[in-house]
């Protein structure tokens, strides 16, 4: 990984008049601002499809392998020749500065169907639909199916289908998909389009000397196609419900703990299978991105283990993972790691250990760095070493400004004040903590973009453990205009990254 710093912005938050962000002309013109600033990182949240009974959240999803329909851009289904001006042209008012994602679903699921509808009486992208179907059969035609069933069985999950549709017999899958065909292909049709305006977004920034991060979350959803097609990965019932869920125990923030309810994996028989199915989510990811994030990394090494039952992480227990086996067949595999190994909370001993061996880079927090001791807090700057990368914050965290007004103790802003060396007014904190990151021998310095737009809590993308609003911040057309432009260019010049 490159020395540099850059700005972590998801799809869904840039500007468009549709919404929600995309990956059509607001996600070029970003690329365009990145390369104006001297950023050398886009980092994003994962692309995978959302589901709003999950509260939208991109680290909740029905696949790991598919894309997000919702991302993808009517602006370039028109110049595809998929939408007409008529089609093309919206005549709903969307909220600049959030997704309504009822709103946004319902009105993307009617242009999708009407490009849909052109794709089949045209015959300009049959020859490339076909060769996606084919390079990516294995997981394509198993998540097809997965959404036409859910179509059908609507509000059951997979474990509650008929036994031959829930236990995959052959015949009975077939006969679903001769039934829906012409749903099962619109499903491989968007997934084909989401890919196809996802690789030229990346061409360009390859072109323009950007490199993507993108984001796994390390469990996938129990209601997911993943589970459905390979129950034998995950710890299960005979009837299929998940016998433990993952979490995290009872700590200084949480005397219940954190229960997710994602199955756990059986590493038992990952190993068995030589870690087929991570090697094959671990390359798609890789041809997506540049760098990985792993989010909850420590669960790799070893994860909290709950019994479905227990309705609190109180009685779960910790399981340990073959990593050494695991991390070296994916070195084995693919040479060299750019993965970023999330390591944020209590992080034990034998999670380091992996990290140094194959030289993973771990994540510090400035706005957690401010409360303790100024000399010996991992995550102030004169602690790091270089292979780390440093955030302001996270898309979990307030913004940098909302922490210092709204969270901030009197304590953390002495410290703050101290460790800077001068006493500032609040609107100035956001950039003392961006020359701190940039300043630091981190590897990567990223900045999430409300911070470099001294946005207020009421801005923030998400806050852990609410269920509503989150998710569905946006950057509003006018923003990167308003911005100082000069300023950050000059910050990433004056601290050579």
């Amino acid at each position: 990984m490159e020395k540099g710093c850059g700005i972590l912005l998801h799809i869904s938050s840039l500007p468009s008049n549709f919404g929600i962000g995309d990956l059509g002309p607001s996600a070029y013109k970003f690329v365009d601002f990145l390369c104006q600033a001297k950023q050398k990182y886009w980092q994003i949240l994962p692309l995978n499809p959302t589901d709003p009974m999950f509260g939208n959240s991109p680290y909740s999803s029905h696949s790991a392998f598919a894309g997000n329909p919702l991302f993808i851009s009517p602006a370039l289904l028109k110049e595809d020749g998929l939408l007409t001006d008529k089609e093309f042209r919206s005549k709903l008012e969307f909220d600049e500065r959030t997704v309504d994602f009822s709103v946004v679903i319902d009105f993307k699921n009617r242009l999708l169907s009407m490009a849909y509808n052109r794709f089949k009486s045209s015959s300009k992208h049959k020859k490339l639909f076909k060769f996606f179907c084919q390079d990516h059969v294995e997981w394509l035609d198993n998540f097809a199916l997965y959404v036409v069933l859910k179509n059908i069985y609507v509000d059951q999950s997979w474990n509650e289908w008929p036994d031959d549709i829930k236990s995959r017999q052959p015949a009975a899958l077939d006969k679903v998909r001769s039934e829906k065909e012409d749903l099962f292909n619109r499903i491989r049709f968007e997934q084909y389009i989401f890919f196809q305006q996802w690789f030229k977004l990346k061409d360009y920034c390859r072109e323009k000397n950007i490199s993507i991060i993108g984001d796994i979350p390390i469990y996938v959803g129990w209601d997911s196609v993943d589970v459905w097609v390979n129950p034998e990965l995950f710890k299960l019932l005979d009837d299929g419900r998940p016998e433990f869920v993952a979490g995290v125990p009872p700590d200084y923030f949480s005397a219940t703990g954190q229960r997710w309810g994602n199955p756990v994996y059986n590493w038992e028989v990952l190993k068995k299978n030589q870690f087929e199915w991570w090697h094959k989510r671990i390359e798609q990811n890789f041809k997506c991105f540049d760098i990985v994030r792993i989010d909850h990394f420590r669960g790799l090494v070893a994860y909290w283990e709950i019994p479905e039952a227990e309705e609190t992480a109180v009685n779960g227990h910790w399981s340990a993972v073959p990593v050494d086996d695991f991390m070296q067949s994916l070195k084995n595999k693919f040479g060299e790691l750019p993965i970023i190994a999330e390591d944020l909370g209590i992080i034990t001993d034998d999670v380091k250990d992996v990290m140094n061996r194959f030289q993973l880079p771990g994540m510090k927090i400035l706005l957690f760095a401010f409360n303790g001791d100024l000399n010996s807090h991992p995550y102030l700057p004169h602690n790091f070493t270089d292979n780390c990368i440093v955030y302001t914050g996270t898309h979990d965290n307030n913004t940098a400004l909302g922490w210092f007004e709204d969270e901030a103790t009197e304590d953390e802003k002495n410290n703050l004040f101290n460790y800077v060396g001068n006493i500032m007014p609040s609107e100035i904190v956001p950039w003392a903590l961006i020359e701190l990151a940039l300043k630091s021998i981190a590897r990567i310095a990223m900045i999430p973009m409300q911070d470099v737009l001294l946005l207020k809590s009421d801005q923030r993308m998400n806050t852990p453990s609410t269920k509503d609003g989150n998710w569905g911040w946006r950057m509003s057309s006018g923003y990167l205009e308003q911005m100082d432009l000069k300023r950050l260019a000059g910050l990433v010049e004056k601290t050579k990254r």
